[in-house]
């Protein structure tokens, strides 16, 4: 990809993936304006701040804006995420952030690539291995688990969030899991937004006695399938630094990066 590419790619994710609304709301979920970024309440661990980009402003009309957020999330004694990009402006935006009591998170790259050379790949897991499309609450609950033994913190809300989704919006969402016997080894899911060339790319936690085996691989493969069934041309992935080097072998680029800025009242 050629810098122009990457610059192009970013223009199209800022178009069609931003401000990452949930659709169809699930259950439980609220979505409210304020000015030029969107209020998420009720979703998962922690509310979310999101935006296409912040429309101008900023100085004091920046902190009043940051501070109306801080006001609502700490009425309803609820943790929220803002999730700045790279290239959000102003570019004190993440200074007038910490001020206000935002504290970043680890940062992660977002890539972009076409679908169809990672859907032509097979995905081969180890023996002994198999992937598996999952709907149902045991299972959401194990991927919860998994997640939480993978990361060492409490994911256990992981549970609830993934059932109301896929409750509001069967069709906008596929669960894949890896299983070894009876235990699950690794998980991820892709959503298919509304109105949108892309397919996004989530989870894609491995236990890990379980990595450097294409496990990951074989379930980023799998998923593009999914996206290319369904007419999708495009693959976006927040990658961490782990995950980044496989995406990129499979033809993702990055294009900005992204860090979760999380006030806990």
């Amino acid at each position: 990809m050629t810098e122009l590419d990457a610059i192009t790619l970013r223009a199209a994710y800022d178009a069609q993936l931003r401000p990452d609304l949930p659709r169809p709301l699930p259950d439980g979920v609220a979505v409210e304006s304020d000015g030029p970024l969107f209020r998420v309440l009720g979703l998962d661990q922690r509310g979310m701040v999101t935006y296409r980009d912040l429309d101008g402003v900023s100085g004091v009309d920046l902190d009043e804006l940051i501070a109306r957020q801080v006001a609502v999330f700490r009425e309803r004694g609820e943790p929220v995420e803002w999730k700045l990009h790279g290239h959000d402006e102003p570019a004190d935006l993440p200074q007038r952030l910490g001020a206000a009591g935002f504290v970043p998170e680890d940062q992660e790259t977002v890539v972009v690539g076409p679908v169809a050379p990672v859907a032509s790949g097979l995905p081969v897991v180890p023996e002994g291995v198999r992937l598996r499309e999952v709907t149902t609450r045991p299972d959401l609950d194990l991927i919860a688990e998994l997640k939480t033994q993978v990361w060492g913190r409490d994911l256990s809300e992981l549970a609830d969030g993934l059932e109301r989704e896929i409750a509001a919006g069967p069709q906008s969402i596929t669960v894949v899991v890896a299983e070894a016997d009876a235990t699950m080894v690794s998980a991820g899911w892709v959503r298919y937004p509304v109105d949108s060339t892309f397919a996004t790319l989530w989870g894609g936690s491995t236990l890990p006695r379980w990595r450097r085996r294409g496990i990951y691989r074989a379930l980023v493969a799998y998923r593009a399938r999914l996206a290319g069934q369904r007419g999708r041309t495009f693959l976006q992935v927040d990658a961490s630094d782990e995950s980044r080097p496989v995406l990129g072998r499979l033809g993702l680029v990055p294009v900005t990066t992204t860090t979760p800025y999380v006030y806990t009242p």
